[in-house]
């Protein structure tokens, strides 16, 4: 029997769609891999962003560390866009910028907003770029406690602890701080404002004293950051970019390369956000009722 010409066509046609189809999709699933190991002929820059309320490291440390094994990446810029968050997770992005910087060239770009602990992350770059009206500052530590007590008396709930010593429900939302309690708070967030302060100093170089004056919450723009010397320039983050090229010794045309997303299935997309949302809550939360951060809260 003879096969038609044009249905012999349509079926090659469709073949041939579907294993152009088929290596694109595996190319395009070694070069989200591999991150930024595709070939290209110009220099690679990474960008790393660090996004809203701070309460995990591990994903954007994981991100840093790549980064800063890739050879084909010439210089790393971090993306901040974020009020601050927690102590800790803030602090743990920095060491990790620390540790990159001994590989690569790192700058810092400041977005709409680099408080607190975004600007403590923020030191540790080589360069700081920040937009003439980012709103960066608030060198603070605080911590917030609840008092339900007089809510819970309304409703008829009583609260009974018994503890192994005389601090161990410090803070608790079910009665009022005692004056001693108050005074081992607040030598607690003295201790992590001085950490914070001590970043400062030693990162941008600055007098103790002059980094105290301006360390009292306070927020103010990238452009009286500059003048603070908390700032080195001026800039968004193409400009943040092209800086970063020039100190790795980059003066050409660069591509901006972003950790690669994750391919989850529906399923996996939901569970993982389901998931995420839920631990982001018991975190903030847990730093609402007590946690210690770097943040700025208008």
């Amino acid at each position: 029997m003879r096969k038609h010409p044009v249905v012999v066509g349509l079926i090659l046609l469709v073949a041939l769609g579907a294993v152009v189809y088929f290596m694109s999709y595996r190319a395009g699933l070694q070069s989200s891999r591999a991150g930024s190991n595709a070939f290209s002929l110009t220099d690679k820059i990474g960008v790393v962003p660090v996004e809203g309320v701070i309460t995990d490291s591990i994903e954007i440390a994981e991100n840093l560390e790549a980064f800063g094994k890739d050879r084909s990446i010439v210089a790393v810029v971090v993306r901040i866009d974020s009020p601050g968050g927690g102590v800790a997770a803030s602090q743990e992005i920095y060491d990790a910028v620390v540790a990159l910087k001994k590989k690569k060239k790192v700058v810092a770009s400041m977005g709409s907003i680099a408080a607190s602990g975004g600007l403590l992350i923020a030191c540790a770059a080589d360069k700081i770029v920040a937009n003439p009206g980012t709103i960066t500052g608030s060198i603070s530590a605080v911590m917030q406690f609840a008092n339900l007590e007089e809510l819970m008396k309304k409703i008829g709930v009583k609260s009974s602890v018994v503890k192994s010593g005389p601090y161990k429900d410090i803070g608790s939302p079910m009665r009022e701080m005692t004056p001693e309690e108050k005074i081992i708070i607040q030598e607690l967030i003295d201790d992590i404002y001085n950490q914070f302060i001590d970043v400062i100093v030693r990162d941008r170089k600055l007098p103790r004293q002059q980094v105290i004056a301006i360390g009292d919450g306070r927020v103010f723009s990238g452009r009286k950051a500059k003048e603070y010397g908390l700032v080195d320039q001026l800039g968004d983050l193409a400009a943040a970019a092209k800086l970063a090229g020039v100190l790795a010794g980059s003066s050409g045309s660069y591509d901006l390369v972003y950790p690669p997303a994750k391919r989850l299935s529906i399923l996996d997309y939901v569970m993982e956000s389901a998931a995420n949302q839920l631990a982001r809550s018991v975190r903030q939360k847990a730093e609402t009722w007590g946690g210690a951060g770097y943040l700025y809260i208008p």
